[in-house]
């Protein structure tokens, strides 16, 4: 079975458990439960939840299953179903439920395994032979899958607060030398749309190009830079242009984080979209919905981070997403 890209492939139960962080991009916690849907032998889709805590009703863990069904049916037709659970063997009668609900539902089960550590329980399989009670050792940092999705550029953080680490904001002298940078940014501003209105569009045009020009060349935007282009962005035609601009390159996800990082809080909206956007073009769906979420966070009415955050969570295709930022742009009410 290959994983997205066919940059890997999974031949074991190991296989898929070392697998699954670098498909959400960090280590699921205890509690978690990811499920993996493929096509074809071709992993297509994985998502990850969090199990009801111990002792909680079945109706709770039905509730899981119940969001997750109609996400994976749009991934359809799928061939086979894995589920993956991280806990002791407390989580098992969960992980059984959920596993019952998705498969009534008529999604083919391959494999419902728990994690626990540095082992792995098949929860289907009870020959001893193969599946042990006691579980198979493996080692997530030696393991092959390990090795190649390293090799391949593919990233696991250790777990979801190093993912929101990644454009957390800067603070200390850092935070205070953004503040008075736009400060003067805004001086600048008003001088430069005093007389003409157009003038603050074409401004922002060339801040994006030559801000992305200079990182791609290796280069870190000063603070004034930054603070020039946060203020910049707050126009729908310069959005719309950095938003054209940004690419499915890693390089990309890195700038617009870094200016997320650096933004006055008033100004997240927009570069946190846009590294929201940077992500999910790179498929990592888990920084860009952390990132759309940051932006709503600050101004609940963001218009196109709450699209963007719909589209990821009902799983859709990515030109559907892409038709609601042309959707946006003809809309005047929306931001």
């Amino acid at each position: 079975m290959s994983l997205p890209d066919n940059k890997l492939t999974v031949r074991s139960s190991a296989d898929l458990v070392a697998a699954v962080p670098y498909l959400l991009g960090f280590r699921p916690s205890d509690g978690s439960i990811v499920v993996i849907a493929s096509r074809d032998r071709r992993i297509v889709f994985a998502a990850r939840g969090d199990l009801p805590a111990p002792g909680a009703p079945a109706s709770r863990v039905l509730e899981v299953a119940a969001n997750l069904v109609p996400v994976l049916r749009r991934q359809q037709p799928i061939t086979d179903l894995m589920i993956v659970g991280y806990g002791a063997e407390h989580i098992d009668p969960a992980l059984l439920t959920a596993s019952e609900a998705l498969t009534a539902s008529g999604m083919p089960l391959l494999e419902l395994l728990r994690v626990t550590g540095t082992r792995i329980f098949n929860l289907t399989c009870d020959n001893p032979d193969c599946c042990p009670p006691q579980g198979t050792p493996f080692d997530p940092i030696a393991s092959l899958i390990a090795v190649q999705a390293t090799a391949a550029g593919q990233v696991a953080l250790p777990n979801r607060a190093a993912v929101a680490a990644r454009f957390a904001p800067v603070d200390g002298a850092a935070r205070a030398s953004m503040r008075r940078a736009t400060t003067k940014a805004l001086i600048r501003l008003k001088a430069v749309s005093a007389d003409d209105k157009a003038a603050a569009d074409e401004a922002g045009v060339r801040a994006v190009r030559d801000a992305l020009r200079k990182h791609d060349l290796g280069e870190r935007l000063t603070d004034d830079e930054v603070a020039w282009l946060t203020l910049l962005l707050r126009r729908p035609s310069v959005r719309a242009i950095a938003v054209d601009l940004t690419q499915p390159h890693d390089r990309h996800v890195t700038f617009w984080a870094d200016v997320t990082r650096r933004a006055e809080e008033a100004l997240v909206p927009a570069p946190a979209t846009l590294l929201a956007l940077a992500a999910w073009r790179c498929g990592d769906g888990t920084l860009a919905g952390m990132a759309a979420d940051r932006a709503l966070q600050v101004d609940p009415a963001y218009r196109l981070a709450d699209l963007l955050l719909q589209t990821l969570h009902a799983a859709l295709p990515p030109a559907m997403f892409e038709q609601a930022i042309v959707k946006a742009r003809t809309n005047p009410s929306t931001r």
